[in-house]
């Protein structure tokens, strides 16, 4: 969320409003609809400190309502698909699952949007307050959906794009496992070696008073920190995890700054891109297919993407694309684009198959960011193996050096 004064004139009088909210256009919005005035001016502001106060306490106590568990929300979406298809009116069709479902979140939410439905509000309206939940990729194919007729199409290819993209995310997660698991045992075993071999070494050498090598007073300074700031060490590094996280998604700018450094990593920044670009591509594609508007399209689909720099770069695309642009010449001005995929997207536009070469394109950063997980592990043993040679050469240098020295010390007494 991004935070606005919006300077109004109403009945002669000046007076400021405090929007938060997505965007400029959002914050317009929001501020025509809260007060009658004309709007004279709108600038971007810092997140207020009451603001701060309430989001830090919403992330502790965890008051704030979370998402419902994409497995969930697609087993429902199915469900209701199939309902629907069969004939079943909606409102009987949530009835059912609401009953059959062990979610209570969800639950609650399928028994509140069937009562609104009883009461004459469409399917879409009645989702629209739970948009933070299910999505606003849910909304529009619900909209669609309703515009067409066919509610069950709707659902069906809302529930494949949710099914793709949590097989990505469970896809990466498997590819990480290892490493993570790898690279958790290092610490632990270098930190027992630290906190527990190198002092009974210690020992011996304050016996000689001789000067240590930089690798063996690096170790006892490691030793020395761990032993008697061990429990401030690791109080201070969960609460650096902890602002870091809630920085990350509560300050806009602090997101956009790391969300950049990102793209700028070693392997990091080939993950993100294609995930990400798979994700628009995919959702995009199924969109224009289903007969959505393309500034529609591009709304929704560029919603979904979590990367703050790649989603202000595909911003541009469809801000020219309402000033009348052509595709094409709007996805090569973002400079996120293969040259291949631009000339792909311009042929597509001019030929009218712009949803065929949509998913083409789909299946290409598919099939990238597939490999990219399948080498994963590939890709960061070379690291891995630094890391620990790195970490073995540091303590054999920090413990042999000196007794080497000793050794010549005792041999020339002899």
């Amino acid at each position: 969320m991004r935070y606005y004064n919006v300077q109004v004139l109403a009945k002669g009088k000046k007076q400021t409003l405090l929007i938060s909210s997505e965007n400029k256009r959002e914050a317009l919005e929001k501020a025509k609809l809260k007060s009658s005035g004309i709007v004279v001016r709108i600038e971007e502001t810092s997140m207020p400190v009451e603001e701060k106060f309430k989001a830090l306490k919403n992330e502790l106590l965890s008051y704030k309502k979370s998402k419902i568990k994409r497995q969930h929300l697609i087993a429902t979406i199915r469900q209701l698909a199939v309902m629907a298809n069969a004939g079943i009116p909606i409102h009987d069709a949530l009835t059912e699952i609401a009953n059959s479902t062990q979610n209570a979140q969800l639950k609650a939410l399928l028994e509140d949007v069937a009562e609104n439905i009883n009461a004459g509000i469409s399917l879409s309206q009645a989702m629209e307050k739970y948009k933070d939940q299910v999505g606003t990729l849910t909304i529009t194919m619900l909209k669609l959906g309703e515009q067409t007729g066919d509610m069950a199409y709707a659902l069906f290819t809302l529930a494949g794009i949710l099914e793709q993209i949590d097989e990505n995310v469970r896809k990466f997660k498997k590819a990480i496992r290892y490493p993570l698991i790898t690279m958790t045992a290092m610490a632990i075993a270098f930190t027992i070696l630290i906190s527990y071999v190198v002092p009974k070494f210690k020992s011996i050498f304050d016996k000689f008073h001789a000067e240590l090598p930089l690798p063996t007073r690096i170790l006892l300074g490691l030793e020395h920190l761990f032993n008697t700031y061990g429990l401030y060490v690791l109080a201070g590094l969960v609460i650096v995890i902890f602002l870091t996280i809630f920085s990350y998604k509560t300050n806009p700018d602090f997101k956009r700054k790391l969300d950049t450094l990102f793209l700028k990593l070693y392997l990091l920044k080939d993950i993100i891109y294609y995930s990400q670009l798979n994700r628009f591509m995919l959702i995009f594609s199924e969109l224009v297919k289903a007969g959505i508007p393309v500034v529609d399209a591009l709304d929704n689909s560029i919603s979904m993407i979590d990367n703050t720099y790649i989603k202000e770069k595909l911003e541009i695309v469809k801000n020219m694309v309402e000033k009348g642009s052509s595709i094409g010449d709007a996805f090569e001005q973002t400079g996120l684009f293969e040259n291949m995929i631009i000339q792909m997207i311009t042929a597509g536009e001019a030929s009218g198959q712009l949803d065929a070469m949509l998913a083409k394109i789909t299946e290409y950063y598919g099939m990238k960011f597939d490999y990219i997980l399948d080498n994963l592990s590939s890709y960061i043993e070379p690291i891995m193996l630094a890391i620990i040679a790195a970490m073995v050469l540091l303590l054999a240098l920090g413990i042999f050096l000196p007794m080497w020295d000793m050794a010549k010390v005792v041999g020339g007494q002899h």
